[in-house]
């Protein structure tokens, strides 16, 4: 068991937000799921890519807040296209600059690891043709941080 494993409160979705998480990343499955005396969902434990995670239906007292994400690193178009479709469908919500939020309130940042590559890169303007591009965006498209890279207007 890991040592220091994120626990998350949701209201009573515990388990269906589970399910969703763990059909969307690969070598993730669900694991144990406590019930109450009256057979409702208690807690439920599940993987992420082999993270371990534990949630909670604690009731509607505590909610998330964008203070706490989860930034995930993908490496193509086609998985942050996935991820993000996938997350802010049925009541998601996208945000800037790669942030969303999911239909049960749970943050996450969805960016490709060639973003921290272009920003970090020696010659200073082309990073920062690529941040202000990255500022613009709500979904990140790699094809327009290339081309901003690149200094071709979009």
């Amino acid at each position: 068991m890991q040592k220091i494993v994120p626990f998350l409160w949701f209201d009573n979705q515990a388990e269906e937000a589970a399910n969703l998480y763990t059909s969307l990343f690969k070598n993730s499955s669900m694991g144990s799921v406590s019930r109450g005396p009256d057979g409702t969902v208690f807690m439920a434990t599940f993987q992420l890519d082999g993270q371990e995670f534990m949630a909670l239906n604690g009731g509607p007292r505590s909610q998330f807040t964008e203070a706490v994400s989860f930034f995930v690193n993908c490496e193509t178009q086609a998985e942050v296209d996935h991820l993000w479709n996938s997350l802010t469908a049925d009541g998601g919500e996208e945000s800037m600059c790669g942030w969303l939020k999911d239909k049960y309130g749970l943050w996450w940042q969805i960016i490709p690891t060639i973003l921290g590559d272009l920003m970090q890169d020696e010659d200073g303007e082309k990073a920062g043709r690529v941040t202000q591009a990255m500022l613009q965006m709500k979904k990140i498209e790699i094809a327009d941080l290339l081309r901003a890279y690149e200094g071709a207007v979009a």
